[in-house]
C-alpha cells in the first residue's frame, strides 16, 4: 500500500474520533470507543502530521473526563453545575477546532 493510501485510511480514523467525540453528547460511551481507537491506532500516526490530532483527542477525552467528572461530584453545590457548563463549551471547542484543522489538512499544536 503507498504511503498516499495509507495516509488516507489513517486520517478517516482521526475523522472518525472526531464523530464520536461529538456524539458522546447524545451517547456518552462513543467517547470511550474514540479513545481505543487513539490508542490502537497511535504507532500508525506516530511522526507524520496526524499525530497531532491523536494527541488533541486523547488529550481533549482525558481532561474532558476528569472535568465532568469533578462537575458530577459538586453538582449538589452550584459549582458542579458551572464547571459542566464550562466543559460543555470546552469540548465543543476542541472538537471543532480539530475537524476543522484535519479537513484544512492543518497539523494542531499540541496543548
Amino acid at each position: 500500500m503507498s504511503n498516499g493510501i495509507f495516509a488516507a485510511e489513517v486520517k478517516k480514523f482521526t475523522y472518525a474520533v472526531y464523530v464520536l467525540q461529538a456524539l458522546s453528547f447524545v451517547l456518552p460511551l462513543t467517547a470511550l470507543a474514540g479513545i481505543i481507537i487513539n490508542y490502537i491506532k497511535e504507532d500508525d500516526v506516530r511522526g507524520s502530521w496526524l499525530e497531532s490530532h491523536f494527541e488533541w483527542q486523547k488529550r481533549t477525552f482525558w481532561y474532558g473526563l476528569l472535568w465532568t467528572v469533578l462537575g458530577s461530584l459538586t453538582i449538589f453545590l452550584a459549582i458542579g453545575w458551572v464547571i459542566l457548563a464550562v466543559v460543555a463549551v470546552w469540548l465543543i471547542y476542541r472538537i471543532a477546532k480539530g475537524w476543522v484543522y484535519l479537513v484544512d489538512g492543518k497539523e494542531l499544536y499540541q496543548q
